[in-house]
Protein backbone atom coordinates (compact mmCIF):
# COMPACT_ATOMS: atom_id res chain seq x y z
CA UNK A 1 0.00 0.00 0.00
CA UNK A 2 1.17 3.37 -0.90
CA UNK A 3 2.80 5.40 2.37
CA UNK A 4 1.96 8.70 3.53
CA UNK A 5 4.24 11.55 2.09
CA UNK A 6 7.16 13.47 3.69
CA UNK A 7 6.72 16.88 5.48
CA UNK A 8 9.08 17.67 2.51
CA UNK A 9 6.35 16.62 -0.54
CA UNK A 10 5.16 19.85 -1.71
CA UNK A 11 1.62 19.12 -0.94
CA UNK A 12 0.24 22.01 -2.87
CA UNK A 13 1.33 20.42 -6.05
CA UNK A 14 2.81 22.41 -9.39
CA UNK A 15 1.04 24.63 -11.70
CA UNK A 16 -0.99 22.98 -14.38
CA UNK A 17 2.09 22.65 -17.24
CA UNK A 18 1.37 22.45 -21.16
CA UNK A 19 2.86 18.05 -20.72
CA UNK A 20 0.22 17.98 -17.70
CA UNK A 21 -2.46 19.52 -20.03
CA UNK A 22 -1.51 17.08 -22.74
CA UNK A 23 -1.12 13.57 -20.44
CA UNK A 24 -5.05 14.92 -19.37
CA UNK A 25 -6.02 15.64 -22.43
CA UNK A 26 -5.03 13.08 -24.26
CA UNK A 27 -5.73 10.34 -21.87
CA UNK A 28 -9.39 11.98 -21.64
CA UNK A 29 -10.29 11.95 -24.90
CA UNK A 30 -9.14 8.28 -25.59
CA UNK A 31 -11.51 7.00 -22.93
CA UNK A 32 -13.98 9.05 -23.87
CA UNK A 33 -14.24 7.63 -27.25
CA UNK A 34 -14.33 3.87 -25.73
CA UNK A 35 -17.03 5.08 -23.75
CA UNK A 36 -19.20 6.38 -26.81
CA UNK A 37 -18.39 2.96 -28.14
CA UNK A 38 -19.37 1.24 -25.27
CA UNK A 39 -22.79 3.00 -24.88
CA UNK A 40 -24.02 2.91 -28.55
CA UNK A 41 -25.17 -0.55 -27.81
CA UNK A 42 -27.13 0.11 -24.91
CA UNK A 43 -28.51 2.97 -26.38
CA UNK A 44 -29.67 1.57 -29.98
CA UNK A 45 -30.53 -2.49 -28.18
CA UNK A 46 -33.81 -2.19 -29.53
CA UNK A 47 -33.06 -1.36 -32.87
CA UNK A 48 -30.15 -3.81 -32.80
CA UNK A 49 -32.22 -6.55 -31.23
CA UNK A 50 -34.78 -5.91 -34.38
CA UNK A 51 -31.68 -6.02 -36.70
CA UNK A 52 -29.86 -9.62 -35.46
CA UNK A 53 -32.72 -11.28 -33.10
CA UNK A 54 -35.89 -11.33 -35.33
CA UNK A 55 -35.22 -14.34 -37.09
CA UNK A 56 -34.88 -16.89 -34.41
CA UNK A 57 -37.70 -18.29 -31.99
CA UNK A 58 -38.73 -16.40 -29.04
CA UNK A 59 -36.52 -18.26 -26.83
CA UNK A 60 -33.30 -18.17 -28.47
CA UNK A 61 -34.26 -14.96 -29.59
CA UNK A 62 -34.31 -13.99 -25.88
CA UNK A 63 -30.88 -15.73 -24.91
CA UNK A 64 -29.22 -14.23 -27.55
CA UNK A 65 -30.99 -10.40 -26.29
CA UNK A 66 -29.78 -11.22 -22.86
CA UNK A 67 -26.15 -12.40 -23.64
CA UNK A 68 -25.60 -9.13 -26.22
CA UNK A 69 -26.09 -7.11 -23.42
CA UNK A 70 -24.73 -8.77 -20.84
CA UNK A 71 -21.56 -10.06 -22.43
CA UNK A 72 -20.17 -6.54 -22.40
CA UNK A 73 -20.66 -5.93 -18.83
CA UNK A 74 -19.52 -9.60 -17.25
CA UNK A 75 -16.21 -9.72 -19.36
CA UNK A 76 -14.94 -6.37 -18.18
CA UNK A 77 -13.29 -7.87 -14.96
CA UNK A 78 -11.35 -10.64 -16.84
CA UNK A 79 -10.68 -7.59 -19.49
CA UNK A 80 -9.14 -6.05 -15.90
CA UNK A 81 -6.94 -9.35 -15.27
CA UNK A 82 -5.68 -9.52 -18.40
CA UNK A 83 -4.48 -5.46 -19.17
CA UNK A 84 -3.85 -5.33 -15.89
CA UNK A 85 -1.08 -8.13 -15.76
CA UNK A 86 0.33 -6.31 -19.18
CA UNK A 87 0.10 -2.95 -18.14
CA UNK A 88 2.22 -3.47 -14.48
CA UNK A 89 4.57 -5.52 -16.60
CA UNK A 90 4.83 -4.05 -20.28
CA UNK A 91 3.84 -0.55 -19.50
CA UNK A 92 0.57 1.71 -19.41
CA UNK A 93 0.82 3.61 -22.34
CA UNK A 94 1.26 0.75 -24.81
CA UNK A 95 -1.36 -1.15 -22.75
CA UNK A 96 -3.85 1.48 -23.31
CA UNK A 97 -3.12 1.54 -27.06
CA UNK A 98 -3.81 -1.76 -27.45
CA UNK A 99 -7.62 -1.71 -25.79
CA UNK A 100 -8.85 1.48 -27.70
CA UNK A 101 -7.72 -0.35 -30.92
CA UNK A 102 -10.07 -3.17 -30.14
CA UNK A 103 -12.79 -1.54 -28.82
CA UNK A 104 -12.38 1.34 -32.16
CA UNK A 105 -12.35 -2.45 -34.41
CA UNK A 106 -14.75 -4.09 -32.67
CA UNK A 107 -17.50 -1.22 -33.26
CA UNK A 108 -16.75 -0.20 -36.19
CA UNK A 109 -17.32 -3.97 -37.14
CA UNK A 110 -20.82 -3.88 -35.63
CA UNK A 111 -21.48 -1.11 -38.00
CA UNK A 112 -20.63 -3.52 -40.74
CA UNK A 113 -22.05 -6.63 -39.54
CA UNK A 114 -24.48 -8.07 -41.61
CA UNK A 115 -28.51 -8.86 -40.38
CA UNK A 116 -29.57 -11.85 -39.44
CA UNK A 117 -31.91 -12.05 -42.31
CA UNK A 118 -28.36 -12.04 -44.42
CA UNK A 119 -26.12 -14.58 -42.46
CA UNK A 120 -28.53 -16.00 -40.52
CA UNK A 121 -27.48 -17.18 -37.01
CA UNK A 122 -24.17 -16.51 -37.73
CA UNK A 123 -24.83 -12.65 -36.99
CA UNK A 124 -25.98 -12.89 -33.53
CA UNK A 125 -23.12 -15.34 -33.02
CA UNK A 126 -20.54 -12.76 -34.16
CA UNK A 127 -22.49 -9.50 -32.15
CA UNK A 128 -22.00 -10.92 -29.28
CA UNK A 129 -18.43 -11.68 -29.78
CA UNK A 130 -17.95 -8.37 -30.58
CA UNK A 131 -19.55 -6.79 -27.30
CA UNK A 132 -17.11 -9.23 -25.58
CA UNK A 133 -14.41 -7.57 -26.87
CA UNK A 134 -16.22 -4.31 -26.35
CA UNK A 135 -16.19 -5.40 -22.79
CA UNK A 136 -12.85 -6.41 -22.64
CA UNK A 137 -11.48 -4.02 -23.98
CA UNK A 138 -13.17 -2.04 -21.54
CA UNK A 139 -11.57 -3.44 -18.46
CA UNK A 140 -8.31 -2.43 -19.86
CA UNK A 141 -8.78 0.91 -20.36
CA UNK A 142 -9.97 2.55 -17.44
CA UNK A 143 -7.39 1.04 -15.23
CA UNK A 144 -4.47 2.72 -17.58
CA UNK A 145 -5.90 5.60 -18.02
CA UNK A 146 -6.03 6.40 -14.30
CA UNK A 147 -3.04 5.11 -13.22
CA UNK A 148 -1.16 6.85 -16.05
CA UNK A 149 -2.55 10.20 -15.55
CA UNK A 150 -2.40 9.90 -11.52
CA UNK A 151 1.47 8.94 -12.01
CA UNK A 152 1.89 12.15 -13.51
CA UNK A 153 -0.31 14.35 -11.33
CA UNK A 154 1.41 16.75 -8.86
CA UNK A 155 1.38 15.66 -4.84
CA UNK A 156 -1.65 17.29 -3.95
CA UNK A 157 -3.41 17.41 -7.14
CA UNK A 158 -4.38 13.73 -8.21
CA UNK A 159 -8.39 13.91 -7.23
CA UNK A 160 -8.36 17.17 -9.38
CA UNK A 161 -6.24 15.45 -12.35
CA UNK A 162 -7.71 11.97 -12.38
CA UNK A 163 -11.34 13.42 -12.10
CA UNK A 164 -11.28 14.35 -15.71
CA UNK A 165 -10.86 10.81 -16.79
CA UNK A 166 -13.85 10.51 -14.72
CA UNK A 167 -15.85 13.11 -16.92
CA UNK A 168 -15.16 10.47 -19.44
CA UNK A 169 -18.08 8.13 -19.11
CA UNK A 170 -20.68 10.35 -18.58
CA UNK A 171 -19.46 12.47 -21.60
CA UNK A 172 -19.23 9.37 -23.68
CA UNK A 173 -22.91 8.37 -23.00
CA UNK A 174 -23.48 12.17 -23.60
CA UNK A 175 -21.79 11.82 -27.10
CA UNK A 176 -23.54 8.77 -27.88
CA UNK A 177 -26.67 10.03 -27.55
CA UNK A 178 -26.10 13.50 -29.43
CA UNK A 179 -24.54 11.39 -32.72
CA UNK A 180 -27.79 9.42 -32.33
CA UNK A 181 -30.37 11.97 -32.58
CA UNK A 182 -28.45 13.56 -35.48
CA UNK A 183 -28.27 11.27 -37.46
CA UNK A 184 -32.27 9.99 -36.57
CA UNK A 185 -33.29 13.61 -37.68
CA UNK A 186 -31.14 13.86 -40.58
CA UNK A 187 -32.34 10.44 -42.67
CA UNK A 188 -35.50 9.82 -40.44
CA UNK A 189 -36.95 7.73 -38.47
CA UNK A 190 -37.31 5.10 -40.40
CA UNK A 191 -34.37 4.92 -42.12
CA UNK A 192 -32.63 5.40 -39.27
CA UNK A 193 -34.04 1.97 -38.13
CA UNK A 194 -33.22 -0.14 -41.51
CA UNK A 195 -29.69 1.54 -42.03
CA UNK A 196 -29.01 4.90 -40.40
CA UNK A 197 -28.03 2.90 -37.14
CA UNK A 198 -25.15 1.99 -38.72
CA UNK A 199 -23.39 5.15 -39.06
CA UNK A 200 -22.81 6.09 -35.23
CA UNK A 201 -20.82 3.00 -35.11
CA UNK A 202 -19.57 3.43 -38.38
CA UNK A 203 -17.57 6.61 -37.01
CA UNK A 204 -15.82 4.80 -34.61
CA UNK A 205 -12.79 4.26 -37.19
CA UNK A 206 -12.42 8.20 -37.50
CA UNK A 207 -12.38 8.53 -33.70
CA UNK A 208 -10.30 5.27 -33.06
CA UNK A 209 -7.69 6.78 -35.77
CA UNK A 210 -7.55 10.42 -34.01
CA UNK A 211 -7.18 8.87 -30.96
CA UNK A 212 -4.35 6.52 -31.65
CA UNK A 213 -2.37 9.53 -33.05
CA UNK A 214 -3.05 11.57 -29.84
CA UNK A 215 -2.26 8.71 -27.59
CA UNK A 216 1.09 8.12 -29.58
CA UNK A 217 2.76 11.15 -28.81
CA UNK A 218 2.83 10.43 -25.11
CA UNK A 219 5.49 9.17 -23.21
CA UNK A 220 5.63 6.31 -20.50
CA UNK A 221 4.51 6.58 -16.89
CA UNK A 222 7.98 8.57 -14.82
CA UNK A 223 7.18 5.73 -12.18
CA UNK A 224 6.94 2.80 -14.71
CA UNK A 225 10.30 3.91 -16.03
CA UNK A 226 11.64 4.48 -12.36
CA UNK A 227 10.36 0.94 -11.52
CA UNK A 228 11.91 -1.15 -15.41
CA UNK A 229 15.04 1.29 -14.71
CA UNK A 230 15.57 -0.18 -11.22
CA UNK A 231 14.55 -3.84 -11.96
CA UNK A 232 11.51 -3.47 -9.45
CA UNK A 233 8.91 -4.59 -11.92
CA UNK A 234 5.99 -7.22 -10.77
CA UNK A 235 7.03 -10.01 -12.27
CA UNK A 236 3.39 -11.62 -11.51
CA UNK A 237 1.18 -9.25 -10.85
CA UNK A 238 -1.66 -10.99 -10.48
CA UNK A 239 -0.12 -13.11 -7.60
CA UNK A 240 0.82 -10.30 -5.92
CA UNK A 241 -2.12 -8.42 -6.11
CA UNK A 242 -4.85 -11.10 -5.09
CA UNK A 243 -3.20 -13.78 -3.46
CA UNK A 244 -1.33 -11.78 -0.61
CA UNK A 245 -2.30 -9.53 1.85
CA UNK A 246 -2.94 -6.99 -0.73
CA UNK A 247 -6.21 -9.15 -1.69
CA UNK A 248 -8.10 -7.89 0.88
CA UNK A 249 -7.48 -4.35 0.41
CA UNK A 250 -8.88 -5.67 -3.91
CA UNK A 251 -12.03 -7.05 -1.80
CA UNK A 252 -12.66 -4.08 0.92
CA UNK A 253 -12.03 -1.22 -2.23
CA UNK A 254 -14.88 -3.76 -4.09
CA UNK A 255 -17.60 -3.86 -1.88
CA UNK A 256 -16.60 -0.33 0.53
CA UNK A 257 -16.04 1.84 -2.49
CA UNK A 258 -16.79 0.81 -6.11
CA UNK A 259 -19.62 -1.54 -5.93
CA UNK A 260 -22.04 1.55 -3.98
CA UNK A 261 -20.01 3.28 -6.99
CA UNK A 262 -21.34 1.76 -9.48
CA UNK A 263 -25.02 1.52 -8.62
CA UNK A 264 -25.36 5.01 -7.41
CA UNK A 265 -23.70 5.92 -11.11
CA UNK A 266 -25.67 3.13 -12.71
CA UNK A 267 -29.19 4.46 -11.15
CA UNK A 268 -28.37 8.21 -11.62
CA UNK A 269 -27.73 7.76 -15.64
CA UNK A 270 -29.04 4.32 -17.22
CA UNK A 271 -31.89 3.21 -14.57
CA UNK A 272 -33.08 6.56 -14.73
CA UNK A 273 -33.53 6.84 -19.05
CA UNK A 274 -34.86 2.99 -18.39
CA UNK A 275 -37.50 4.04 -15.81
CA UNK A 276 -38.43 7.12 -18.15
CA UNK A 277 -38.99 4.99 -20.89
CA UNK A 278 -39.92 2.36 -19.82
CA UNK A 279 -41.84 2.26 -16.46
CA UNK A 280 -43.22 5.98 -17.43
CA UNK A 281 -43.47 5.71 -21.05
CA UNK A 282 -41.88 8.96 -21.99
CA UNK A 283 -40.81 9.28 -25.70
CA UNK A 284 -37.21 8.15 -26.10
CA UNK A 285 -36.18 11.30 -27.84
CA UNK A 286 -37.25 13.22 -25.31
CA UNK A 287 -35.94 11.11 -22.40
CA UNK A 288 -32.38 11.69 -24.65
CA UNK A 289 -32.81 15.59 -24.55
CA UNK A 290 -33.65 15.33 -20.76
CA UNK A 291 -30.89 13.14 -19.90
CA UNK A 292 -28.69 14.75 -21.79
CA UNK A 293 -29.67 18.14 -20.48
CA UNK A 294 -28.82 16.87 -16.90
CA UNK A 295 -25.51 15.40 -18.06
CA UNK A 296 -24.53 19.00 -19.84
CA UNK A 297 -25.45 20.75 -15.99
CA UNK A 298 -24.19 18.08 -13.87
CA UNK A 299 -20.62 16.93 -15.59
CA UNK A 300 -18.64 20.05 -14.33
CA UNK A 301 -19.40 18.96 -11.17
CA UNK A 302 -17.24 15.81 -11.92
CA UNK A 303 -14.48 17.74 -11.17
CA UNK A 304 -15.33 19.88 -8.95
CA UNK A 305 -15.57 17.25 -6.28
CA UNK A 306 -12.23 15.83 -7.70
CA UNK A 307 -11.04 18.96 -6.62
CA UNK A 308 -12.30 18.87 -3.41
CA UNK A 309 -11.27 15.57 -2.11
CA UNK A 310 -7.64 16.81 -2.95
CA UNK A 311 -8.80 19.19 0.36
CA UNK A 312 -11.21 17.47 2.46
CA UNK A 313 -10.56 13.54 1.17
CA UNK A 314 -11.75 10.67 -1.30
CA UNK A 315 -13.52 8.99 1.31
CA UNK A 316 -15.98 11.26 2.80
CA UNK A 317 -17.30 12.89 -0.80
CA UNK A 318 -18.05 9.26 -1.73
CA UNK A 319 -19.13 8.03 1.44
CA UNK A 320 -21.83 11.10 1.57
CA UNK A 321 -22.96 10.56 -2.01
CA UNK A 322 -23.80 7.02 -1.59
CA UNK A 323 -25.83 7.76 1.63
CA UNK A 324 -27.65 10.40 0.24
CA UNK A 325 -28.40 8.49 -2.23
CA UNK A 326 -30.16 5.48 -0.61
CA UNK A 327 -31.86 7.80 1.38
CA UNK A 328 -33.00 10.15 -1.39
CA UNK A 329 -34.07 7.66 -4.63
CA UNK A 330 -37.75 6.62 -3.77
CA UNK A 331 -38.64 10.27 -3.15
CA UNK A 332 -36.67 11.45 -6.45
CA UNK A 333 -38.19 8.67 -8.43
CA UNK A 334 -41.89 8.83 -7.07
CA UNK A 335 -41.31 12.65 -8.40
CA UNK A 336 -39.79 11.44 -11.93
CA UNK A 337 -43.94 9.36 -11.80
CA UNK A 338 -45.65 12.61 -10.61
CA UNK A 339 -43.84 15.09 -13.45
CA UNK A 340 -43.22 12.86 -16.02
CA UNK A 341 -46.52 10.56 -15.96
CA UNK A 342 -48.79 11.35 -13.63
CA UNK A 343 -51.65 9.38 -15.61
CA UNK A 344 -50.13 5.94 -14.36
CA UNK A 345 -50.80 6.78 -10.94
CA UNK A 346 -53.92 8.38 -11.45
CA UNK A 347 -55.26 4.89 -13.55
CA UNK A 348 -53.57 2.87 -10.30
CA UNK A 349 -55.63 4.87 -7.84
CA UNK A 350 -58.87 4.31 -9.93
CA UNK A 351 -58.77 1.14 -11.74
CA UNK A 352 -55.91 -1.04 -9.50
CA UNK A 353 -53.94 -3.66 -11.53
CA UNK A 354 -54.43 -7.04 -9.53
CA UNK A 355 -52.89 -10.56 -10.40
CA UNK A 356 -54.44 -13.75 -8.62
CA UNK A 357 -52.30 -16.58 -9.18
CA UNK A 358 -51.13 -19.53 -7.15
CA UNK A 359 -48.18 -17.79 -5.31
CA UNK A 360 -45.63 -21.30 -5.98
CA UNK A 361 -46.35 -20.30 -9.92
CA UNK A 362 -44.68 -16.83 -9.50
CA UNK A 363 -41.07 -16.66 -10.17
CA UNK A 364 -38.21 -14.36 -9.16
CA UNK A 365 -37.47 -13.38 -13.20
CA UNK A 366 -33.59 -13.11 -13.46
CA UNK A 367 -31.20 -14.87 -15.19
CA UNK A 368 -28.55 -13.30 -16.08
CA UNK A 369 -27.34 -16.39 -18.76
CA UNK A 370 -31.03 -16.45 -20.59
CA UNK A 371 -31.31 -20.20 -20.25
CA UNK A 372 -34.46 -20.36 -17.95
CA UNK A 373 -38.20 -20.17 -19.35
CA UNK A 374 -40.70 -17.79 -17.45
CA UNK A 375 -43.61 -19.69 -18.87
CA UNK A 376 -46.37 -19.91 -15.87
CA UNK A 377 -49.52 -18.09 -16.18
CA UNK A 378 -48.65 -15.67 -13.21
CA UNK A 379 -45.28 -15.22 -14.99
CA UNK A 380 -46.82 -13.93 -17.78
CA UNK A 381 -48.73 -11.61 -16.14
CA UNK A 382 -46.60 -10.40 -14.38
CA UNK A 383 -43.81 -9.67 -16.73
CA UNK A 384 -46.69 -8.03 -19.50
CA UNK A 385 -47.41 -5.75 -16.07
CA UNK A 386 -44.32 -4.93 -15.75
CA UNK A 387 -43.60 -4.24 -19.07
CA UNK A 388 -46.17 -1.76 -19.73
CA UNK A 389 -45.03 0.04 -16.70
CA UNK A 390 -48.51 -0.59 -15.01
CA UNK A 391 -48.38 -0.74 -11.04
CA UNK A 392 -49.64 -3.88 -9.55
CA UNK A 393 -50.16 -6.45 -5.93
CA UNK A 394 -50.47 -10.05 -6.35
CA UNK A 395 -53.25 -11.88 -4.97
CA UNK A 396 -52.82 -15.40 -3.93
CA UNK A 397 -55.08 -18.15 -5.00
CA UNK A 398 -55.22 -21.88 -4.42
CA UNK A 399 -52.94 -24.34 -5.73
CA UNK A 400 -52.89 -25.11 -10.02
CA UNK A 401 -55.49 -22.21 -10.31
CA UNK A 402 -54.69 -20.37 -13.65
CA UNK A 403 -53.54 -16.84 -13.38
CA UNK A 404 -56.11 -14.16 -14.09
CA UNK A 405 -55.67 -10.37 -14.05
CA UNK A 406 -58.08 -7.68 -12.90
CA UNK A 407 -57.74 -4.35 -14.10
CA UNK A 408 -60.22 -2.36 -11.88
CA UNK A 409 -63.38 -4.52 -12.50
CA UNK A 410 -62.40 -6.48 -15.99
CA UNK A 411 -61.25 -9.64 -15.91
CA UNK A 412 -58.50 -10.88 -18.28
CA UNK A 413 -57.25 -14.56 -18.42
CA UNK A 414 -53.36 -15.54 -18.77
CA UNK A 415 -51.95 -18.52 -20.22
CA UNK A 416 -50.23 -21.38 -19.67
CA UNK A 417 -47.11 -21.74 -22.01
CA UNK A 418 -45.13 -24.37 -20.88
CA UNK A 419 -45.69 -27.33 -23.84
CA UNK A 420 -47.57 -25.34 -26.28
CA UNK A 421 -46.32 -25.48 -30.10
CA UNK A 422 -44.60 -22.36 -31.13
CA UNK A 423 -47.73 -21.45 -32.82
CA UNK A 424 -49.99 -22.36 -30.36
CA UNK A 425 -47.97 -19.89 -28.02
CA UNK A 426 -47.93 -16.93 -30.42
CA UNK A 427 -52.01 -17.08 -30.84
CA UNK A 428 -52.39 -17.55 -27.35
CA UNK A 429 -49.64 -14.65 -26.33
CA UNK A 430 -51.27 -12.71 -29.37
CA UNK A 431 -54.65 -13.35 -27.97
CA UNK A 432 -53.69 -12.07 -24.34
CA UNK A 433 -51.81 -9.00 -25.32
CA UNK A 434 -55.13 -7.86 -27.08
CA UNK A 435 -57.23 -8.27 -24.17
CA UNK A 436 -54.99 -6.58 -21.54
CA UNK A 437 -54.43 -3.68 -24.05
CA UNK A 438 -58.05 -3.24 -23.99
CA UNK A 439 -58.64 -3.50 -20.36
CA UNK A 440 -55.36 -0.64 -19.75
CA UNK A 441 -57.33 1.52 -22.43
CA UNK A 442 -60.36 1.56 -20.70
CA UNK A 443 -59.45 1.70 -17.20
CA UNK A 444 -56.83 5.06 -18.45
CA UNK A 445 -53.69 3.29 -18.23
CA UNK A 446 -51.66 5.38 -20.66
CA UNK A 447 -49.67 3.63 -23.72
CA UNK A 448 -47.10 6.67 -23.68
CA UNK A 449 -46.63 9.82 -21.53
CA UNK A 450 -48.72 12.72 -22.51
CA UNK A 451 -46.42 15.00 -23.89
CA UNK A 452 -48.30 18.39 -22.47
CA UNK A 453 -48.58 16.54 -19.10
CA UNK A 454 -44.77 16.34 -18.56
CA UNK A 455 -43.05 18.79 -16.23
CA UNK A 456 -39.85 18.95 -17.96
CA UNK A 457 -37.97 21.81 -16.12
CA UNK A 458 -39.09 19.59 -12.98
CA UNK A 459 -38.16 16.22 -14.05
CA UNK A 460 -34.52 18.14 -15.44
CA UNK A 461 -34.27 19.21 -11.97
CA UNK A 462 -34.97 15.87 -10.42
CA UNK A 463 -32.49 14.10 -13.20
CA UNK A 464 -29.90 16.53 -12.43
CA UNK A 465 -29.53 15.69 -8.93
CA UNK A 466 -29.38 12.19 -9.71
CA UNK A 467 -26.49 13.26 -11.84
CA UNK A 468 -25.15 15.15 -9.14
CA UNK A 469 -25.14 12.09 -6.73
CA UNK A 470 -23.00 10.33 -9.91
CA UNK A 471 -20.65 13.05 -9.96
CA UNK A 472 -20.19 12.66 -5.89
CA UNK A 473 -19.45 9.26 -5.94
CA UNK A 474 -17.10 8.88 -9.35
CA UNK A 475 -15.54 11.87 -9.26
CA UNK A 476 -12.69 11.07 -6.27
CA UNK A 477 -12.81 7.28 -6.92
CA UNK A 478 -10.21 7.10 -9.50
CA UNK A 479 -7.37 8.68 -7.15
CA UNK A 480 -8.89 6.63 -4.23
CA UNK A 481 -8.46 3.47 -6.23
CA UNK A 482 -4.45 4.43 -7.26
CA UNK A 483 -4.00 5.46 -4.13
CA UNK A 484 -4.47 2.42 -2.47
CA UNK A 485 -2.33 0.45 -4.13
CA UNK A 486 1.35 0.14 -4.78
CA UNK A 487 3.06 1.23 -7.80
CA UNK A 488 4.17 -2.20 -8.99
CA UNK A 489 0.75 -4.28 -8.94
CA UNK A 490 -1.39 -0.43 -9.20
CA UNK A 491 -2.75 -1.07 -12.64
CA UNK A 492 -3.66 -4.67 -11.82
CA UNK A 493 -4.77 -4.08 -7.96
CA UNK A 494 -7.12 -0.80 -8.96
CA UNK A 495 -9.02 -2.56 -12.55
CA UNK A 496 -10.21 -5.78 -11.09
CA UNK A 497 -11.95 -4.15 -7.96
CA UNK A 498 -13.62 -1.33 -10.14
CA UNK A 499 -14.52 -3.09 -13.15
CA UNK A 500 -16.36 -5.96 -11.08
CA UNK A 501 -18.19 -3.15 -9.40
CA UNK A 502 -19.25 -1.47 -12.34
CA UNK A 503 -20.02 -4.30 -14.67
CA UNK A 504 -21.43 -6.45 -12.48
CA UNK A 505 -22.73 -4.73 -9.39
CA UNK A 506 -24.38 -1.53 -12.06
CA UNK A 507 -23.99 -3.23 -15.10
CA UNK A 508 -26.69 -5.68 -13.94
CA UNK A 509 -28.87 -3.12 -12.06
CA UNK A 510 -31.33 -2.87 -14.84
CA UNK A 511 -32.24 -6.92 -15.22
CA UNK A 512 -31.89 -7.05 -11.10
CA UNK A 513 -34.57 -4.27 -10.90
CA UNK A 514 -36.88 -5.21 -13.53
CA UNK A 515 -37.36 -9.05 -11.77
CA UNK A 516 -37.60 -6.91 -8.72
CA UNK A 517 -40.51 -5.15 -10.27
CA UNK A 518 -41.85 -7.99 -12.14
CA UNK A 519 -42.10 -9.88 -8.78
CA UNK A 520 -43.24 -7.33 -6.75
CA UNK A 521 -45.59 -4.95 -9.19
CA UNK A 522 -44.09 -2.13 -7.38
CA UNK A 523 -42.62 -0.13 -9.90
CA UNK A 524 -40.48 1.36 -7.53
CA UNK A 525 -39.21 -1.56 -5.64
CA UNK A 526 -36.02 -2.04 -8.17
CA UNK A 527 -34.62 0.76 -6.24
CA UNK A 528 -34.11 -1.55 -3.25
CA UNK A 529 -31.14 -2.52 -4.85
CA UNK A 530 -28.99 0.32 -5.62
CA UNK A 531 -30.13 1.39 -2.13
CA UNK A 532 -29.10 -2.01 -0.82
CA UNK A 533 -25.69 -1.96 -2.53
CA UNK A 534 -25.27 1.89 -1.77
CA UNK A 535 -25.75 1.45 2.21
CA UNK A 536 -23.38 -1.71 1.92
CA UNK A 537 -20.38 0.45 0.62
CA UNK A 538 -21.51 3.28 3.09
CA UNK A 539 -21.05 1.05 6.28
CA UNK A 540 -18.15 -1.34 4.81
CA UNK A 541 -15.97 1.74 3.52
CA UNK A 542 -16.64 3.93 6.72
CA UNK A 543 -15.41 1.39 9.24
CA UNK A 544 -12.44 -0.34 6.84
CA UNK A 545 -11.22 2.06 4.55
CA UNK A 546 -9.10 4.41 4.89
CA UNK A 547 -8.29 8.26 3.71
CA UNK A 548 -5.47 8.33 1.03
CA UNK A 549 -5.33 11.71 -0.15
CA UNK A 550 -2.02 12.24 1.63
CA UNK A 551 -0.34 9.09 0.78
CA UNK A 552 2.94 9.41 -1.83
CA UNK A 553 2.22 6.74 -4.80
CA UNK A 554 5.79 6.91 -5.68
CA UNK A 555 6.11 3.71 -3.17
Amino acid sequence: MATTASATHDINGKPLTAGHKKVIFASSLGTVFEWYDFYLYGSLAAIIAAQFFSGVNETTGFIFALLAFAAGFAVRPFGAIVFGRLGDMIGRKYTFLVTIVIMGISTFLVGILPSYGSIGIAAPVILIVLRMLQGLALGGEYGGAATYVAEHAPHGKRGLYTSFIQTTATIGLLLSLLVILTVRETVGVEAFAEWGWRIPFLLSIVLLGISVWIRMQLSESPLFLEMKENGTLSKAPITESFFSKNGKIVLLALLGATAGQAVVWYAGQFYAMYFLTQSLKVDSTTTWMLIGGALIIGTPFFIFFGWLSDKIGRKPIVMAGCLIAALTYMPLFQGLTHYANPAIAEASESSPAVVVADPDTCSFQFDPIGKKKFTSSCDIATAALAKAGVPYRVEPAPAGTLATLRIGQTPVSSYEAEGLAPADATAQGAAFNTSLKAALTQAKYPEKADDARINKPMVLLILTILVLYVTMVYGPIAAWLVELFPTKIRYTSMSLPYHIGNGWFGGFLPTISFALVAATGNIYYGLWYPIGIALMTFVIGCLFLHETKDVDITK
